[in-house]
């Protein structure tokens, strides 16, 4: 069964649902009583379907900021 989670509360509670979560826990999350989304958990034996596109940290020490990257693609 799904639980259903309200925006406001998941925003002021997030630490608290990360970990219920982790633990296999799934919330659909309503915005005035409407569905928005639905929060599952990852299956890590599927790990295989996430590809690596780039590792910032390879071009600079602690990463580039994400603002960095968008003006180098407006430029493209």
């Amino acid at each position: 069964m799904e639980n259903i989670i309200g925006l406001k509360d998941l925003r002021q509670n997030m630490e608290n649902y990360i970990r219920k979560i982790k633990k296999g826990e799934e919330f659909v999350v309503v915005k005035k009583s409407s569905p928005v989304f639905k929060i599952v958990p990852l299956d890590f034996e599927d790990e295989g379907d996430w590809e690596e596109v780039i590792d910032f940290t390879k071009i600079k020490k602690g990463g580039v900021s994400v603002s960095e990257v968008l003006e180098k693609l407006k430029k493209l």
